[in-house]
């Protein structure tokens, strides 16, 4: 029986069904996981949905990590989200970046209406509508929810020049730079502490403090105090400061044993992309440095998705790129997933996308030449398949994608045409003041919410520096004196 083009055409029913050893049944049963998965729909084939088909993906592969792509509208964000509370309900933590707004619905029950059950009943789903666990946060409290901080001195050197776009020798230099103010009792907590400390080194007063430290020059200081001015213009002053975000506190579960659905709110920065890759950047190396290696875990102690990720990645320095890659790579050895949601596979570095194993393909469009080219290159990442992947993508309905994952053994499983099932949460944000609410309520909020600036680099420099000036204007005037 050969696949039809439209999987969304209901079948003949003078069509014979797919036999036991038929490819549907293979495909089927390629999916037929022994230990805990995540349902994620029935399987489309032969114009007909087959809600006793159904296509699942394995709760230990979630740590392989993902993709979930398709053009606007097909239904990405709504497939994050019945992944998401699927987790939480088998007591994983979630975090989900948020950059549109909308995903903060899964915090409360969907809405019981016609399209929802017949979506239910269509692809054999006992639908229930229930919200999740969740808590909120901003970046820096740039926009709704508990402030995400992080100080210079955690962030580090490394990372730091990685996001400065500095070369290998600026890099050593703030290296310098960073080692100077810890040998010198200089905190660096936000910003204007660094800034602060690389404009005294170029000082008349501190440019001696140059020869002291050895292989920093006038000229290198400057182009990073200019590389900071402009980062601080993308409003990432926000996010370096105290109190100090614990990354631990997205590994925590709902006291009934869910996993808790961290949502990071990002519609206030969306248009400073610089911005929230400096974040996933920390996020992920903290991570990866405080958890234990585990290995091969039954389930993931924490799955992320990344909503447009194209963001994260267009005009990145390769520093950055390289630097997610070997993240990427390495954390799943810390049982942590995760899932970059976006509109087409090219979107994803190859050397980020080689690393996802569970893949969501929503319909993708071929209204251009270029359109017609990322088709193409989208077939060729998939495993050989009985459909003509090239006709269905773009015939897929909203709600319907092509997916293959990780079986228990690791092997990719078959290609499935899949009508996928309905979120239990709300398919929506919710309203202002409930988010509001939602956030003022969190006990981490009295934490977190308040910054506080207590005396670091920039008030010492300052201090002895108006020290210094008022010991000139002294020593001037009492010379002036003895005339």
């Amino acid at each position: 029986m050969s696949p039809s083009t439209d999987p969304a055409v209901p079948a003949d029913p003078a069509d014979p069904a797919d036999p036991a050893d038929g490819p549907a049944a293979r495909i089927a049963a390629a999916y037929a996981f022994t230990g805990p998965a995540l349902e994620l729909g029935a399987l489309l084939w032969d114009g007909a949905c087959l809600p006793d088909r159904q296509i699942r993906v394995p709760l230990s592969m979630l740590n392989r990590h993902g993709l979930v792509a398709g053009a606007t509208g097909t239904g990405k964000t709504k497939t994050l989200q019945l992944i998401a509370e699927q987790l939480s309900a088998h007591g994983v933590p979630v975090f989900l970046a948020d950059i549109k707004g909308d995903v903060s619905g899964i915090s409360a029950p969907g809405t019981d209406n016609d399209k929802v059950r017949a979506r239910a009943a269509d692809v054999g789903q006992d639908w229930q509508p229930a919200g999740c666990p969740s808590e909120f946060y901003s970046l820096g409290g740039l926009g709704t929810g508990i402030p995400l901080r992080a100080t210079v001195t955690a962030f580090g050197p490394v990372l730091m020049s990685k996001v400065l776009q500095l070369n290998q020798t600026q890099e050593q230099s703030l290296g310098l730079i960073f080692h100077y103010a810890d040998t010198k009792g200089l905190e660096l907590i936000d910003l204007k502490d660094l800034r602060a400390v690389v404009a005294f080194l170029v000082s008349d007063q501190g440019r001696p403090e140059l020869k002291g430290i050895g292989g920093l020059s006038t000229v290198t200081a400057g182009v990073i105090l200019r590389a900071l001015t402009a980062f601080e213009q993308q409003g990432a002053g926000a996010f370096f400061g105290e109190p100090e975000f614990d990354t631990g506190e997205f590994l925590r579960t709902a006291a009934d044993g869910r996993g808790l659905v961290s949502v990071l709110e990002l519609p206030a920065v969306q248009d400073r992309p610089q911005l929230f890759s400096t974040f996933l950047m920390w996020l992920l190396a903290d991570l990866y440095t405080d958890l234990p290696e585990v290995g091969d875990l039954d389930r993931p102690k924490l799955v992320f998705f990344f909503d447009e990720a194209h963001l994260l990645f267009n005009g990145a320095s390769k520093a950055f790129l390289d630097s997610i890659t070997q993240t990427v790579r390495l954390i799943r050895s810390k049982g942590i997933g995760v899932f970059f949601v976006t509109q087409t596979p090219k979107d994803v570095p190859a050397d980020v996308l080689a690393q996802l194993g569970n893949r969501v393909q929503h319909a993708l469009r071929a209204f251009t030449p270029d359109d017609a080219k990322a088709l193409k290159a989208t077939v060729k990442t998939f495993p050989n398949s009985p459909y003509d992947l090239e006709e269905l993508l773009t015939q897929l309905g909203t709600g319907e994608a092509v997916i293959t994952v990780l079986s228990e053994n690791g092997a990719p499983t078959p290609v499935a045409a899949t009508r996928l099932r309905a979120p239990r949460s709300l398919m929506g944000p919710v309203d202002a003041a409930a988010l509001d609410r939602a956030v003022k309520a969190s006990p981490l909020y009295s934490r977190y919410a308040e910054p506080v600036d207590r005396e670091s680099a920039y008030e010492k420099i300052s201090a002895e520096q108006a020290a210094a000036e008022a010991e000139a204007e002294a020593a001037a005037a009492a010379a002036e004196a003895e005339k």
